[in-house]
């Protein structure tokens, strides 16, 4: 469940105010919808488009911490080897800093995967449908294999957030910088209303709660699995709110937080 507590500990632009205030907060809405409008429809320079040109990092469960050029990079192996992932978005909201240079989109979305397994799949030994191990793209297919293979989605429930930043010298252009997710609530889905894996407790049991099934499910591709990611309460959802003020008051932020 989310937190009672307010994470908040003061008030920045959010709403209403000055025409330069809702322009700007629209400039940056427009980064956080440009996520699963271009990704999800492979426009690549698109989506490119949308982050600083250099230092720009985004984290997903499967991807850990990228530069947003490895993580395009490795999107479209993925998907060359079949892996289907898109984004449904639910709402997106803007704060911007007191300097109006930094702002942070919010954007509530669900993430759906598309997985393809057969019933005695267990994690380490299941050989994916979509002939990626998830990491390196390497192929592994067993001819003989005879059980019919079943599809599921997980839908995952989450809100991107987007560190963006203003650039004087691009004509006050706003691009995001960094890209990390809370991921607060997911289940499996089943295509045909009635079949869905099962998942071992060993499988679920080590990754945190929010994106448990959605972990255990990549894991069984062969993803390495990042988890250090902020979930809908906890240590690292109170650390993240504070990189979040952090930015918006034009501090330095840390958000690599893997095996700290």
């Amino acid at each position: 469940m989310t937190s009672p507590q307010d994470p908040h500990t003061k008030l920045y632009s959010h709403i209403n105010g000055q025409a330069s205030d809702l322009l700007d907060r629209y400039a940056v809405s427009e980064l956080c919808k440009g996520w699963p409008v271009y990704r999800d429809a492979s426009e690549w320079q698109n989506y490119r488009d949308l982050f600083t040109a250099e230092g720009a990092y985004v984290w997903t469960t499967w991807s850990g911490p990228r530069t947003v050029d490895d993580f395009i990079s490795i999107s479209k192996a993925g998907k060359e080897k079949g892996v289907f992932i898109m984004h449904r978005e639910c709402g997106t909201l803007v704060e911007l800093g007191k300097d109006r240079t930094r702002a942070i989109g919010k954007m509530k979305a669900t993430i759906t995967h598309r997985f393809k397994f057969s019933p005695s799949a267990t994690n380490g030994t299941h050989t994916p449908a979509n002939g990626t191990n998830g990491t390196n793209g390497t192929h592994h297919h067993d001819a003989a294999q005879t059980e019919e293979e079943y599809e599921f989605d997980v839908d995952c429930d989450c809100r991107f957030i987007f560190f963006a930043e203003k650039n004087a010298s691009t004509n006050n252009e706003w691009k995001a910088r960094y890209v990390k997710l809370f991921y607060e609530k997911d289940k499996v889905v089943p295509v045909d209303g009635f079949t869905a894996p099962r998942f071992s407790k060993a499988e679920l049991e080590r990754i945190p709660r929010g994106y448990k099934y959605l972990g255990a499910a990549q894991a069984r591709l062969g993803y390495e699995i990042d988890l250090d990611l902020p979930t809908a309460s906890g240590e690292l959802w109170d650390r993240m709110y504070g990189e979040m003020e952090k930015w918006l008051d034009g501090g330095k932020v840390d958000l690599f937080w893997e095996g700290k």
